[in-house]
């Protein structure tokens, strides 16, 4: 019986030793010639230090309204607090609003930009009510969720991140406008701001010059599939980034998700890229390369008992090490087990 209760003790306790994942948001941002946006973070930040991140944070009760208890259904769910606080942190951290009016985004002065999000920053203004000052609305309508990821138990700070993206208006054969040129927040958390196509941030990533966490390597990686470069016609680029966007929005609404036999069997095939959600688990480690497998189908401990789920289809292949995850790469489940198998069985549990 007190071997009994020890055991009770100690599981409890371990329970309560887990962090609470804190809600936050993310965003991809697409240009008007459909490149990314990815952030630079400082040295010095707590989480994702050096490397190349989506805008994003932390919701923030006072600028984004009521966010869902821990307990509460919405938690872990795609809603208004995650979409207002999406807008505010690109704002923030970028100087691009997304909110409209008149059916136009709104164009502001850089200097005017500039001031309020240092003062929105600091909680000195609501976005929301500053926005509103302005005659406009914060797009909220406009983001479209792509995934939920949950940070795995482990990592000392965890969030429960919503992730969204955001096509910004196609530009007709012109310089881009100003409103849309990203900069930096003079190093508070990030020192550059720069869009570019997904391909070439996986590329810089291959070769180490950039850190790509596995969240936003793989969101990158099924970029890929549809944003597939620019057109040598300045006339027939609208079309063309047009072209490319519909072929993503109908890839985002299909459901089954799996494109494999077996992929299709699994539960999470009929979960839409709009709710699925990731905990990234190890599988294994491969002996050949010495590369950690993720799995990416899990929701986390806070879902486990709950129908949602991620991507059963594709896995993470990391290399983990102090200066942060290095030679990632998403593949096909099937064809990595496969691998394993033929290499005579050897992984590393």
């Amino acid at each position: 019986m007190l071997s009994q209760r020890r055991a009770a003790s100690s599981s409890s306790r371990e329970a309560r030793e887990v962090p609470e994942p804190r809600p936050s948001s993310s965003v991809l941002l697409l240009s008007p010639t459909n490149e990314v946006l990815l952030l630079h973070r400082v040295q010095s930040s707590t989480t994702f230090a050096s490397a190349h991140v989506f805008p994003g944070g932390n919701l923030d009760p006072f600028h984004d309204g009521e966010v869902p208890a821990p307990d509460a259904p919405g938690r872990h769910q795609d809603g208004p607090a995650y979409r207002l606080g999406a807008v505010r942190e690109c704002f923030e951290e970028t100087g691009i609003l997304l909110a409209r009016r008149g059916g136009a985004l709104l164009d502001l002065p850089v200097e005017q930009r500039d001031e309020m999000r240092k003062k929105i920053h600091a909680n000195e203004v609501s976005f929301g009510e500053w926005v509103e000052s302005l005659g406009g609305v914060p797009d909220t309508a406009g983001l479209i969720p792509f995934t939920r990821w949950i940070t795995p138990v482990g990592v000392p700070k965890r969030f429960t991140t919503q992730m969204y993206v955001y096509l910004l208006p196609v530009s007709r054969p012109k310089g881009p406008s100003e409103m849309l040129i990203p900069t930096p927040d003079n190093g508070v958390e990030h020192t550059a701001a720069l869009f570019a196509p997904p391909q070439a941030f996986l590329q810089r990533a291959a070769e180490q010059s950039i850190i790509l966490f596995p969240p936003q390597y793989y969101l990158l990686h099924l970029l890929t599939r549809f944003i597939t470069g620019g057109t040598g016609s300045l006339e027939e680029g609208p079309l063309h980034y047009t072209a490319q966007r519909r072929k993503l929005l109908s890839f985002l609404r299909r459901v089954p998700t799996a494109e494999m036999e077996e992929g299709r069997w699994n539960p999470t095939s009929g979960i839409s890229w709009a709710d699925k959600v990731m905990c990234p688990h190890r599988i294994l480690m491969r002996e050949s390369d010495g590369r950690v497998v993720l799995g990416l189908e899990k929701p986390g401990p806070e879902l486990r008992d709950t129908r949602r789920g991620g991507d059963w289809e594709r896995v993470a292949l990391v290399r983990f090490g102090k200066g942060g995850p290095r030679d990632v790469e998403i593949r096909r489940r099937v064809d990595v087990m496969k691998e394993e198998k033929e290499a005579g069985g050897g992984a590393k549990l």
